[in-house]
């Protein structure tokens, strides 16, 4: 699925494969710190191979990884975005969502959250849940522009959401991001 962003730039969104451990390690290197930190809540410089086979090895159903990457440079990656099934809870699963600095405020982060709560509403996930820094305004607009019903929980400058899924009249089709 290809989708245009406001300053004309064009990526393509697609399920993330093994193969795309390097296109992950180079899109986290170019991650900025406060970036990095947004994402893991800790400062993180780099991260490890058996964290590179975890964030590629997904299995489509209780663990779903999407990519953004340029058109004009599918080498270069624009943003990811995963869910993974709480095994004890099945119709819940956690989610993260990282966009690119330079491409950050487009609306990418929401399309693939978007995407994600579709997909995840078809696998029978009810809600999601992340965990956030409490000052990352960002995530908190995009988990409100995927559901209107977000609860917020604060402790230690970490944001604790739950976010109900609801059902939207045109979902993104999985067999979109597949094309």
């Amino acid at each position: 699925m290809i989708y245009d962003l406001p300053n004309g730039t064009r990526v393509r969104l697609r399920f993330i494969a093994p193969s795309d451990q390097a296109l992950l390690a180079r899109g986290f290197a170019q991650l900025s710190p406060q970036s990095r930190r947004q994402r893991f809540l800790v400062p993180k410089s780099r991260l490890s191979d058996a964290e590179l086979r975890q964030l590629t090895d997904v299995d489509g159903h209780d663990h779903v990884a999407i990519v953004a990457v340029l058109v004009d440079d599918p080498s270069q990656l624009a943003a990811v975005g995963r869910f993974v099934r709480d095994p004890q809870r099945r119709d819940e699963a956690e989610v993260a969502i990282t966009v690119g600095d330079a491409l950050q405020g487009m609306g990418l982060g929401r399309t693939i959250g978007i995407a994600l709560a579709d997909i995840g509403k078809s696998l029978g996930i009810r809600r999601f849940t992340a965990s956030l820094l409490g000052t990352n305004m960002a995530a908190h607009r995009l988990f409100h522009a995927i559901s209107r019903q977000v609860q917020t929980q604060y402790a230690g400058g970490i944001a604790d959401l739950v976010v109900e899924l609801e059902t939207r009249e045109h979902p993104i089709l999985a067999s979109a991001l597949a094309a």
